[in-house]
């Protein structure tokens, strides 16, 4: 029985306070719903690697080395930046950059965000951090997890796994965070104002030369970024080549696999007209925009659900979606039954017998779903 649990004497308080954090990220992803894709993991993660002698990691055990798995995954993609370069590929092909290329001048407000870099970095430096993990830690500031894995591996940081932890937890935190602080820099008539905002078009040789000379630019400046420029500006060369379009792409995979999980035939099985039921809060997290964009595609364009979102919502009945508030609606439907929405009585019929009052819809919600999206709704009031 004590060799059982000899074990335990090589628990160190260090472990088991890094057990008790795994456990608050995993409440958080569980109870919270608070970027579960990020926090579960990362959870799980601490616990697993701070266990006494565990196997996950590489240990000596008796005078002999036991290389652990997750060394194993550090070693093929992240020592050698393989994973962080390969997420970028991915960013840069999901990022628009046609409002830039409209409005050169936001490009002041991206240097603004970069404040946060440097205040972190200025932080930790006067904390008695060295130089290297100052500025490591100051990616933090960016909200970019990739990025300051990258700058903490490329720096030999001694704080890694550290930095990846609150990197990503600042991530998942920001949902959270910056409602309070914006409600107390501004006013609510402040909140309330709609800026104008007049589209141009441009060229897709300006959209093709952009990423291009980018790259080229930074390389000259900063030989050292164009690991992570490079891949980024490659991402988004893909997408607005025409010959590989990403987010066209990217649709066409999601649509075969879509929910393939849950159900294998799924995507076969979706019917123009069908519509979603979703729970609380629905739509929250990171932006699903290529997952809607599919979903579209199959002609699911109504989603109904106990609550949604903020930002889901906003960004969803711009693109023409239907998103129908609907306390009560989880429970009062199954998959395949038949539901009618009734826009003038607020009322939801299930299967021609269950009715359910809906959160009315304000007017001109209505006539951007009806009209197919914000765009067409701007024009249809122009004309």
């Amino acid at each position: 029985m004590a060799q059982l649990f000899s074990n335990v004497g090589n628990l160190t308080w260090q472990q088991a306070v890094m057990w008790l954090i795994g456990g608050i990220l995993i409440y958080l992803a569980v109870k919270r719903d608070m970027e579960p894709a990020l926090l579960l993991p990362m959870g799980f993660g601490a616990i697993l690697v701070n266990l006494p002698l565990s196997g996950a990691v590489t240990q000596i055990v008796d005078g002999v080395e036991e290389i652990g798995v997750l060394n194993v995954l550090f070693d093929a993609g992240i020592a050698n930046e393989l994973f962080p370069l390969l997420l970028f590929v991915g960013i840069g092909a999901m990022i628009d950059f046609e409002p830039l290329l409209n409005d050169p001048k936001l490009m002041f407000f991206g240097a603004a965000a970069q404040f946060g870099i440097f205040f972190t970095f200025s932080l930790a430096a006067l904390l008695g951090f060295p130089i290297k993990d100052a500025a490591a830690i100051g990616i933090i500031g960016a909200a970019d997890g990739p990025t300051a894995i990258f700058m903490a591996n490329f720096l030999r940081s001694n704080y890694l796994g550290a930095i990846m932890v609150a990197a990503y937890s600042y991530m998942a935190l920001v949902p959270i965070v910056q409602p309070p602080v914006i409600r107390a820099l501004t006013t609510k008539h402040e909140r309330s104002i709609r800026m104008p905002y007049r589209q141009h078009s441009v060229s897709k040789r300006t959209k093709i030369l952009f990423p291009i000379l980018i790259t080229m630019v930074c390389g000259i400046v900063s030989p050292r970024s164009v690991a992570l420029i490079g891949f980024l500006m490659f991402g988004n060369l893909i997408r607005v080549c025409g010959v590989l379009d990403a987010l066209s792409e990217t649709a066409q995979k999601v649509l075969g696999m879509f929910l393939t999980d849950y159900d294998p035939d799924f995507a076969a099985s979706v019917q123009d007209g069908d519509v979603l039921v979703g729970g609380e809060n629905f739509g929250y997290g990171h932006p699903h925009y290529v997952a809607f964009k599919a979903l579209r595609a199959l002609g699911i364009r109504t989603v109904f659900a106990e609550s949604f979102n903020p930002s889901f919502y906003k960004g969803e009945v711009s693109n023409g979606v239907a998103l129908i508030e609907v306390p009560g609606i989880l429970k009062a439907v199954k998959r395949w039954d038949t539901i009618e929405l009734d826009w003038d009585k607020n009322e939801v019929t299930v299967n021609g017998e269950v009715k359910l009052p809906c959160i009315p819809i304000p007017q001109r919600t209505k006539d951007i779903v009806e009209c197919g999206s914000l765009i067409n709704y701007i024009r249809e009031k122009r004309l």
